[in-house]
């Protein structure tokens, strides 16, 4: 019986330069289109709650639409009246939305 033993080819050497192009490429991708408009949106959330003023109309973290009645800046605390008489007391990391602006963009959708 005869054997016949095959030799695989050599590998390219220019493989490894290549692949780190295509990580680099997604990386960016990922980057883009999901990590930077993230961040910017967190930004614009932040902003949102430092501008807090009595009067406003929020949504809070739960789906509760409110209107702010006080702010306690050194507790962090934010008083919302949910209805005539009722008021909660919410975290201010817990307001993320203008209620005026959320409704308005759900009626135009």
């Amino acid at each position: 019986m005869t054997t016949i033993l095959l030799q695989a080819p050599a590998p390219a050497g220019g493989g490894g330069m290549s692949m780190l192009l295509m990580m680099v490429a997604i990386f960016a991708i990922f980057w883009f289109f999901m990590i930077r408009p993230q961040q910017k949106r967190q930004k614009e959330i932040r902003n949102f709650q430092n501008s807090l003023k009595q009067g406003d109309k929020v949504v809070t973290g739960g789906g509760i639409y409110g209107t702010v009645k006080s702010i306690d800046p050194a507790s962090g605390v934010v008083e919302v009246e949910i209805a005539r008489g009722v008021t909660i007391q919410v975290d201010k990391s817990y307001v993320f939305a203008n209620a005026a602006a959320s409704q308005t963009n759900t009626n135009n959708a």
